[in-house]
């Protein structure tokens, strides 16, 4: 099965560049016409993506394409940012992003962001929102089980996956609704890179929408269920699992190769 094509942006119907699987109507994360600017320069343009509830969509694109932007602007950071984001069907752009935190918004930076003056229990445990049904303190162990033998070990003295590890379990922790992972995979031993594997597929057994960017295609095949393709921070086109596993040549025009 062949990519969607590379479609000049004009060619993206409105709302519709990057819809879930089967159209479903049970959007937990909305973009539309999302845009994002570094002073005066444009770095995303008018993004329409949607991500189903337990739906795990993949964005793909070369470094400097825009990913890690379009997950900054969702989340609500930058100085300007505009469009709509709609989480559950409620419009959250006007709110700040602790305020999408507590409705279900969960990111965790290409950079982590842990409070590396605590231990890594502390950490798990500042953020936690029990929900029936969500995660557990012992449920987050079970899937980093490196992490248990560490619980009163400040975050500042491990390594870069383990904070890693950390950094995922502590979104998990305040139970979000839907999940953006900047770059899960990059820079950490391919152990570590299955644990992210493992935690992907628990988010989605659990109902939890994720949109992770990558470049790691064979990490991305794994968890995916479709992939949206970025290029100088425009929604260009669709791809499948198959078309990761073996790279299609929408796949490898974004990514350079």
């Amino acid at each position: 099965m062949s990519a969607a094509p590379l479609l000049h942006r004009d060619s993206l119907p409105h709302g519709g560049t990057a819809r879930s699987a089967g159209g479903s109507t049970g959007s937990a994360l909305e973009l539309r016409r999302l845009s994002a600017f570094y002073g005066d320069a444009q770095v995303l343009f008018d993004a329409d993506l949607v991500v189903a509830t337990g739906e795990v969509v993949a964005l793909v694109g070369r470094n400097g394409a825009g990913k890690t932007s379009l997950l900054r602007a969702a989340m609500g950071l930058g100085a300007r940012v505009h469009g709509a984001v709609l989480l559950d069907g409620r419009d959250v752009s006007a709110l700040p992003p602790h305020a999408r935190a507590r409705l279900g918004l969960g990111y965790v930076p290409e950079d982590r962001r842990i409070f590396t003056d605590l231990s890594v229990a502390e950490n798990l445990r500042l953020v936690a929102r029990p929900v029936r049904g969500g995660f557990t303190e012992a449920d987050l162990l079970a899937l980093f089980p490196n992490l248990a033998s560490m619980l009163d070990r400040p975050a500042s003295a491990m390594s870069g996956g383990e904070q890693q590890m950390l950094a995922v379990a502590r979104t998990l922790a305040a139970n979000p609704r839907v999940v953006l992972l900047d770059e899960p995979s990059e820079g950490i031993a391919p152990i570590i890179v299955g644990g992210m594997k493992k935690a992907v597929l628990a988010m989605r057994e659990r109902g939890v929408a994720v949109l992770v960017s990558e470049q790691n295609l064979a990490f991305v095949a794994t968890i995916a269920d479709r992939a949206v393709l970025i290029e100088q921070g425009h929604l260009v086109g669709e791809a499948s699992r198959q078309d990761l596993l073996q790279p299609s040549a929408a796949v490898q025009r974004v990514l350079g190769v």
